[in-house]
C-alpha cells in the first residue's frame, strides 16, 4: 500500500483544487448513499455515476470521500475515470499514476473485477506510449486473472473482451495482421453476446485498421463504416471522430481528396472539442497530406506544422516522424531542397531513435526477468541445501553443529561475493549492449528480430523462443567482442554472419537456403579480415534481392584463394537482380538509401592501406541464356595478413 498511498497523496492535491469549486449538495447525497450501499461491481456504480463520470472535479471528490471511508470499489471507479480523462488528453504519466492507484485500491478491497479493469487501462496507456512489452504483460495478466472466475459477472466479461482487444492491438503493432484480426473477431463474438455496442464499434475499427495495412481498402472502408454506425447509435463523440478520420485516410489513399477533406474539416473541430491531442494531431496531418496532394501548399503547410507542434508538445512519436516526412515532400515541391533534406533526416532519425528505445526497453525487460528467475532459482537451491544440512544435523547434532553453522556462513559469504561479482558483470554487459545497439546494430534488424522472438513468446512456443533468443544473444556477444578489435580471424566472421542469417531467416519463415563453402587450401583460422565486414552485403542480398522474389531463395558464400596473397570471398544470391530491385525501391513513397555498403568499402580501404596493398569489390549481375536476371554476385578481393 505504500506506493498507492504516495500516489493518492498526489490525487489529494488535485482534489483540493476541485473543492475550490462548490460540490452540489445533490451530488454529495448521491455519494453518501453510494458509500453506504457499497456496491462492488462496475455496472452497479456506473448506473449511479455515469452522467457525472467525465467531470474530473466530481470524480476527485468521490475518490477522496471513498478513501476516507475505506470504500475501495468506489475509489477504484473514480480513479480509473480520472485516469481515462488524462489519457484522452495525452497526459500519460498522470494517467498511469491514477490507474496504478486504482489497481492498488482494488487489491486493498479484494475486488477482482476492478483489478482486471485497472490492468486493462494500464495496458491501453502503455500501448499508446509504444511500450509494447509492458502493454502485453498487463493485458495477459488481466486476462489470466479474469479467467480464474468460473461464472464471471457481466463487467468481468466486458473486461475479458478488453483484454482480447488489447492483445489484438499488440499483434497489430507487431504487423501480424491476420493474428490480430483473429483476436478482434473472437472479441466481436463475445461483445455481440453481451450486446455491447461500444465494444462492437471498437473491434470493427481495429479490424478496419488491419485490413487497411494489408491493402484491402474496400474491406477496411466497410469495417470503418460499420464501426461508425455503432458509434452514432451510442452517440460516442470520440468514436465518431476516430472512424471518420480513418475513412478519410482511406479516401486519400484512393485519391478521393475532396471527399476526404469534406470529412476531415468538421471532424477536426469535433476532435478539438474532445481534447484528445493524439487524434487532433493525426487529423491535422491527414488534412495536410490531402492538401499537399491537391497542390494547395499553403493549407498543407498550415496543417502539417500544426500537427507537428501538437505531436512534439505531447510527445507523440509516430506523428512526429510522419509530420516530418510530409513536410519533406512539401519543401521539395516548394523547391526548398535543403529544408526537404532536413525534414527527411529528422523523420528518419526520430523513427530510428524511437525503434531503438523500444528495443532497449524490451531487452531490459528480458534481462530483468532473467535475473529475477535466476535469483529465485539460486535461493531455491540454497534452501534445499539448507534442508539437507538440517537433516544431517538432526542425525548427529553434537558432531555437526559447529560444522553446519560454518558451512552456512561460508555459503552465505560465497553467495554474497558471487552476487556482487555477477551484478558487476551484468552492469558492464548492459552498458556495452546499449553502446553497441546504438553504434553497430541496425535498429530495424534488432526490432524485427525481437518482434519474431516476441511472437514465439506470445504464441507460447517456448522451444523456438529459447532457441532463437540463444542465437540472438550469441550474435550480440560476438558483435560486442568484434567491435573492439581491428581484425578478427575469418572463422569468427563466418560464424557471426551465420548467426545473423539464422536470425534474419525468421523474418522469411525459414525460406532462405544459406550455405558457406571453403576451399581446402584455405585456413580460415589464420586469415584475418576487418571485423563485421560481410553482414552489409548479406543484408543487401536479403532485402533487395530476395525479399520480393517468389520461389526458392538461395544465398551462397564461398571462400577461395585469389592471386598472390589475396583471398576471394563471393556472395551469390538468386534474387530479382539490381535493376528489378531499383524499380521496386522507386515505387516506395519514402526511399531510404542504405549507406552500409559505402561504409564497408571505406573500412576495406583503410584495412588495405595499413598493409600497403589494395582491395577490390566487384558486383556482377547474373543472367540466364535468355538475358533474364537470375541474381547478383558480389566478390571481395582482400589481402591476407
Amino acid at each position: 500500500m505504500g506506493r498507492w498511498q504516495s500516489i493518492f497523496l498526489f490525487i489529494s492535491l488535485f482534489s483540493l483544487l476541485g473543492h475550490s469549486q462548490k460540490i452540489p449538495d445533490a451530488y454529495k447525497k448521491t455519494v453518501d448513499s453510494l458509500i453506504n450501499g457499497a456496491p462492488r461491481t462496475y455496472a452497479e456504480i456506473d448506473a449511479v455515476l455515469r452522467p457525472t463520470r467525465k467531470d474530473t472535479t466530481l470524480m476527485r471528490f468521490l475518490a477522496q470521500e471513498a478513501n476516507n471511508k475505506n470504500y475501495y470499489s468506489g475509489q477504484a471507479y473514480a480513479l480509473n475515470q480520472l485516469g481515462r480523462r488524462y489519457r484522452d488528453i495525452s497526459q500519460f504519466t498522470q494517467a498511469i499514476n491514477l490507474h496504478q492507484a486504482a489497481l492498488d485500491a482494488s487489491k486493498a478491497g479484494n475486488n477482482l473485477e476492478f483489478e482486471v479493469y485497472s490492468l486493462n487501462m494500464l495496458s491501453v496507456i502503455h500501448r499508446r506510449r509504444d511500450a509494447i512489452k509492458s502493454a502485453l504483460d498487463y493485458s495477459q495478466e488481466a486476462l489470466s486473472l479474469a479467467e480464474t472466475v468460473k461464472k464471471p459477472s457481466e463487467g468481468l466479461k466486458r473486461s475479458i473482451n478488453v483484454s482480447l482487444n488489447g492483445i489484438g492491438n499488440i499483434y497489430q503493432t507487431l504487423e501480424q495482421y491476420d493474428l490480430a484480426i483473429d483476436q478482434f473477431q473472437k472479441s466481436l463474438i463475445l461483445e455481440n453476446e453481451l450486446g455491447n455496442k461500444l465494444g462492437l464499434a471498437i473491434n470493427h475499427q481495429n479490424i478496419g485498421e488491419c485490413q487497411e495495412m494489408q491493402g484491402k481498402l474496400d474491406e477496411a472502408l466497410k469495417s470503418y463504416r460499420t464501426s461508425l454506425a455503432y458509434n452514432e447509435e451510442i452517440d460516442s463523440d470520440k468514436g465518431k471522430v476516430i472512424c471518420k478520420n480513418s475513412i478519410a485516410h482511406v479516401y486519400i489513399i484512393q485519391d478521393k481528396l475532396d471527399q476526404a477533406i469534406e470529412i476531415l474539416e468538421p471532424t477536426l473541430l469535433a476532435s478539438q472539442e474532445i481534447g484528445d491531442k493524439y487524434l487532433t494531431s493525426g487529423i491535422h496531418l491527414n488534412l495536410g497530406w490531402a492538401y499537399l496532394l491537391k497542390e494547395n501548399l499553403k493549407k498543407a503547410k498550415l496543417n502539417l506544422e500544426t500537427g507537428l507542434n501538437i505531436a512534439e508538445k505531447h510527445n507523440l512519436p509516430s506523428n512526429i516522424s510522419l509530420a516530418n516526412s510530409y513536410l519533406s515532400v512539401l519543401a521539395e515541391k516548394q523547391g526548398n531542397y535543403k529544408k526537404a533534406i532536413n525534414h527527411y533526416k529528422l523523420a528518419k532519425e526520430f523513427d530510428e531513435k524511437t525503434v531503438n528505445e523500444r528495443n532497449l526497453r524490451y531487452v531490459g525487460d528480458l534481462i530483468s526477468r532473467y535475473n529475477i528467475e535466476k535469483k529465485n532459482n539460486e535461493i531455491e537451491i540454497i534452501n534445499k541445501d539448507y534442508e539437507i544440512v538440517k537433516l544431517k544435523l538432526r542425525k548427529n547434532q553434537t558432531r555437526l553443529l559447529i560444522g553446519g553453522f560454518a558451512l552456512i556462513l561460508l555459503s552465505g559469504i560465497f553467495y554474497i561475493l558471487y552476487r556482487q561479482y555477477q551484478l558487476k558483470n551484468d552492469k558492464k554487459l548492459l552498458t556495452l549492449e546499449q553502446s553497441m545497439l546504438r553504434s553497430q546494430m541496425n535498429p530495424h534488424f534488432l526490432f524485427n528480430s525481437l518482434n519474431s522472438i516476441k511472437l514465439y513468446i506470445i504464441n507460447n512456443d517456448k522451444k523456438n523462443a529459447v532457441h532463437y533468443l540463444n542465437k540472438f544473444s550469441k550474435l550480440v556477444r560476438k558483435i560486442l567482442e568484434a567491435s573492439s578489435l581491428k581484425e578478427i580471424p575469418l572463422a569468427e566472421e563466418l560464424e557471426t554472419v551465420e548467426l545473423y542469417m539464422n536470425i534474419e531467416n525468421i523474418r522469411f519463415s525459414n525460406e532462405i537456403n544459406f550455405k558457406i563453402s571453403i576451399d581446402e587450401d584455405i585456413d580460415i583460422h589464420t586469415i584475418k579480415i576487418p571485423s563485421l565486414i560481410l553482414q552489409p552485403f548479406l543484408e543487401n542480398a536479403l532485402w533487395h534481392g530476395l525479399s520480393s522474389k517468389e520461389g526458392e531463395k538461395n544465398i551462397d558464400l564461398h571462400v577461395s584463394k585469389g592471386n598472390n596473397n589475396f583471398i576471394d570471398i563471393s556472395i551469390t544470391d538468386n534474387g530479382v537482380g539490381r535493376d528489378a530491385a531499383e524499380v521496386i525501391k522507386q515505387s516506395k513513397v519514402l526511399k531510404r538509401k542504405s549507406v552500409g555498403i559505402e561504409i564497408t568499402k571505406e573500412r576495406l580501404a583503410n584495412f588495405a592501406r595499413d598493409y600497403q596493398n589494395t582491395f577490390d569489390v566487384t558486383i556482377i549481375d547474373l543472367y540466364d541464356d535468355d538475358k533474364n536476371a537470375i541474381g547478383t554476385k558480389v566478390v571481395l578481393h582482400l589481402p591476407t595478413i
